[in-house]
């Protein structure tokens, strides 16, 4: 092995131990994970200074560095699905009235439709006013590759028809499903988990010795699936520390000055609808700040992993124990905020391509009847979008493809998306949290004395 991508290791690991003598001094969570965020942000800068982030040093020292952030991300979608089921099973027995559940699924899922669809708005503003084109991006022989490989992909994606799509939901096959076999396995672990629960709820009016029987295991197991996480979640700090390492080390920082515009842009546009996320609070009459504050954590967590569904421990727990959002609403916005209507990978992105590739065709990008198609097309190829890596890219594929737009624009800019995934991923998690406490706000479950606490939650108790 290269001398200096052993030295790099070493130093990696006096880092890390830097981080574990913080836990055994008990110094809160939070403070730990900001401590490996910018631990990680300064190692991976200073390895950029010396390095090429093509060398072998970079590719060596990065792949052990993947050992612990890789690593972390793993163990956290070894939970995903099992968290997902227990968690969906949970929330129905744990529903006072099962005339709540309508309402429940019918807020979030509108909930996330809603701020979707304003999310593809504030991208085709966006593009407008920066003014971004297509034919002003320029393609290397790695990105002519990539255009080609999704072009290929495309070709099974148009090969799918929209209720060939929507049979895809349907768990065929629901312990294939909880391997995450398919693309769409997550919202199909929902629709069976909502299955068993539905059933439950009936067996629970018909028979409820059985239905007690059955609640008492579901709190069992779930109990159990928590203590995983919480274990897991233990290694959040040294999982970020090594993921912001790798990433700043082999960012290729001329290709994304080279597409510095279009980098600058997709910011402007997570930022703003980051901002409509607050004002929808404000509007509900609970605090922005408190929110961001309360939730700052789990967002750095996601913008560094690039995971929705692998964030989805820390979502569940920031909304019950900071939010004041009940167990219940939190599994359900938790769950279908990984698989329906992320705001950033499914709303944002899609529409920003969109925009800038129209004008190749000779469709005039700003026009209402384009405006309105795309925002409906991108509702509603929103359903079923992983929330993992690779996400915003089908999210794209499918709406390009329903509005008979080329692809090649997405292979252009794989340079520059590990960075912008990063801010995507942050507000599709951002998006998911609002929708249960909007939720709970409306229907006077939230316990907004808790929402306002200044009370440190129980993540920050985690050893």
């Amino acid at each position: 092995m290269n001398l200096f991508a052993i030295l790099n290791i070493i130093i990696l690991l006096i880092l890390l131990s830097v981080l574990f003598y913080m836990q055994k001094k008990h110094i809160s969570f939070s403070k730990r994970v900001f401590t490996g965020l910018g631990l990680g942000i300064i190692f991976g800068a200073i390895l950029q200074l010396f390095y090429e982030p093509t060398s072998e040093v970079i590719t060596i020292t990065n792949d052990w560095f993947g050992l612990v952030g890789s690593g972390y991300v793993k163990l956290l979608q070894m939970i995903v699905m099992p968290l997902v089921f227990i968690s969906i099973i949970a929330a129905f027995t744990k529903l006072e009235k099962s005339a709540n559940l309508g309402k429940i699924s019918g807020l979030v899922i509108g909930t996330l439709l809603i701020t979707t669809a304003i999310s593809a708005g504030i991208g085709i503003a966006t593009t407008a006013g920066f003014d971004l084109k297509a034919i002003d991006v320029s393609a290397g022989d790695a990105e002519i590759l990539r255009g080609q490989q999704l072009e290929e992909t495309l070709g099974e994606v148009q090969s799918t028809t929209v209720p060939q799509k929507i049979l895809s939901f349907l768990p065929a096959n629901p312990f294939q499903d909880l391997t995450g076999a398919r693309p769409t396995s997550t919202i199909a672990v929902v629709i069976f988990a909502a299955f068993v629960g539905v059933a439950f709820l009936s067996i629970k009016r018909k028979n409820p010795e059985q239905a007690a029987f059955f609640q008492k295991i579901v709190e069992a197991i779930h109990t159990v699936v928590m203590r995983i996480v919480t274990l897991v979640l233990r290694l959040t700090p040294y999982g970020i520390l090594a993921l912001m390492a790798k990433t700043v080390a082999g960012s290729n920082f001329d290709a994304i000055v080279k597409l510095g515009k279009f980098v600058i842009a997709s910011y402007v546009a997570l930022i703003a609808m980051f901002i409509v996320h607050l004002i929808i609070l404000a509007i509900m009459g609970l605090s922005p700040k408190q929110y961001v504050k309360k939730v700052w954590p789990v967002l750095t967590f996601a913008f560094t992993s690039r995971t929705s569904a692998g964030t989805m421990p820390l979502n569940i727990e920031a909304q019950k124990n900071k939010l004041g959002v009940p167990e219940s609403i939190a599994n359900f916005s938790a769950s279908f905020g990984v698989s329906i209507g992320q705001n950033g990978c499914a709303g944002i992105y899609p529409a920003m391509l969109a925009v800038m590739i129209a004008p190749t065709q000779g469709i005039n990008p700003l026009s209402p009847s384009f405006i309105a198609t795309l925002i409906i097309v991108v509702m509603i190829s929103s359903f079923g979008v992983a929330g993992v890596g690779g996400g915003a890219t089908f999210a794209t594929l499918i709406v390009l493809s329903t509005l008979n737009l080329p692809v090649a624009l997405a292979g252009v800019l794989i340079s520059v998306e590990p960075l912008i995934d990063m801010g995507r991923t942050a507000l599709n998690v951002s998006g998911s949290m609002v929708s249960g406490v909007v939720t709970s706000k409306t229907l006077g479950e939230l316990d907004t004395k808790q929402y306002h606490s200044n009370e440190i939650d129980a993540s920050e108790n985690i050893a």
